[in-house]
């Protein structure tokens, strides 16, 4: 088809083919980004904790002021809570995944380097700790007994550069010693040396501090019920009861402590992720939004122009042109304003994204979403403009012999 006649129009329409041109581009700029967005939302909200999730509940408690026996206390716990119907393991915790606090350090694989090989999370297990979350090794085995100690002793032996075993995630493992195996290996924690025993498929950080969010490590330590939650292993549908159940246990053991979160696991997740998924909604929204308001103007301004053009229309009919010729006069036409939009949309989609990784540190828009955008708003253009160019091809030839 000839597109001079096309653009020789659209010259003496250029307030409303600038309009649609516009609205193109801010569409294509904000659907791109807000696509991106959208995408890292979902990858954060799908990530994995390498824990059995809908098997755990967990308990945090706290003492009423100065705990002397805590240690003590913390051994009565754990056997009053294994004893509660349900419960098929429990353990003491310092912290879990996907949790508003987190306890980091930096690692290092030689003693005296002066800049850490990578910043990991620092969990710490009592006994029973890996079967209690369904933390699954993929190389090595779980602690010892004869390798855990009280929190106060792993700060003495830390201070005093005593190796301790630890369990690394895989993706740790991959950082530390890219291409080989970790297991066995020995890195350090300022000047203490840490001695690979294990390796778990993936265990999630409890925050992304510091963009970390898979690279963890798990000590042998026993840390006491002020020191983060008791977790507890159960069948699913059991765990409403077996939560009740370790509240009980505990209030048993000790009426003076206050019971600081009492929850499912799932429970915990969906609340973590709970601002991840609003902003998933709202930039679906904003989407949806944005090309139905783009949808509608293409719809006003093609049917505006198929009443203005009835006459014209009319003439090329008696001229011979043919309904599909007329079809797609007004869908070249819509593709060229929607091209035009696009290429204005893609630069400021790029400059959006610029600004969004300066003031929010978001990584930077793979260059997929810019194609993607085009054939969205292209097949929306063509979508809309359908109607209207029917309604166009449907003029008669007749309408040509009528007066002004």
């Amino acid at each position: 088809m000839d597109i001079r006649p096309i653009l020789s129009t659209l010259r003496r329409h250029k307030t409303a083919a600038a309009l649609i041109v516009l609205e193109v581009a801010l569409t294509c700029a904000i659907v791109c980004n807000a696509l991106f967005l959208v995408t890292q939302r979902v990858e954060r909200i799908s990530q994995t904790s390498g824990l059995a999730e809908n098997e755990l509940v967990f308990v945090r408690v706290s003492g009423i002021g100065k705990q002397t026996n805590g240690q003590s206390r913390t051994q009565e716990d754990l056997s009053a809570l294994r004893a509660v119907p349900g419960v098929t393991a429990a353990a003491k915790v310092n912290q879990l995944p996907f949790r508003p606090n987190s306890s980091n350090t930096s690692v290092s694989l030689k003693q005296e380097q002066e800049r850490p090989t990578a910043f990991v999370t620092m969990y710490m297990f009592g006994e029973g700790g890996l079967p209690t979350l369904g933390l699954q090794l993929t190389a090595g085995r779980d602690f010892q007994s004869s390798e855990y100690s009280n929190f106060e002793d792993a700060q003495k032996n830390a201070s005093s550069n005593t190796a301790s075993s630890v369990i690394i995630s895989r993706t740790l493992a991959d950082r530390l010693y890219p291409g080989e195996s970790a297991l066995g290996k020995t890195f350090y924690m300022g000047k203490q040396p840490l001695h690979v025993v294990g390796i778990v498929a993936a265990l999630a950080t409890p925050t992304d501090y510091n963009n970390n969010t898979t690279l963890s490590m798990v000590l042998p330590v026993r840390t006491d019920f002020t020191q983060g939650p008791y977790v507890l292993r159960t069948a699913p549908e059991r765990r409403e009861e077996v939560l009740k159940g370790a509240i009980a246990a505990l209030e048993r053991n000790d009426p003076n402590r206050l019971v600081r979160e009492k929850e499912t696991y799932e429970d915990q997740r969906k609340d973590y992720f709970k601002n991840d998924r609003a902003m998933v909604g709202l930039l679906i929204t904003v989407c949806i939004s944005l090309l139905v308001v783009t949808a509608l103007g293409i719809i006003g301004l093609a049917s505006f122009w198929v009443q203005q053009r009835s006459k014209q229309i009319g003439i090329r009919r008696a001229l011979g042109a043919t309904r599909g010729q007329i079809l797609r006069y007004f869908q070249t036409e819509n593709f060229l304003l929607a091209t035009l939009g696009i290429v204005l949309g893609m630069l400021a989609a790029y400059a959006i994204n610029l600004a969004l990784m300066n003031m929010y540190e978001l990584p930077r828009m793979p260059l997929l979403y810019l194609p993607l955008g085009a054939l969205l708003l292209w097949a929306l253009g063509q979508i809309a403009v359908f109607g209207p160019a029917r309604r166009a091809a449907a003029v008669p030839p007749a309408v040509a012999t009528r007066g002004t």
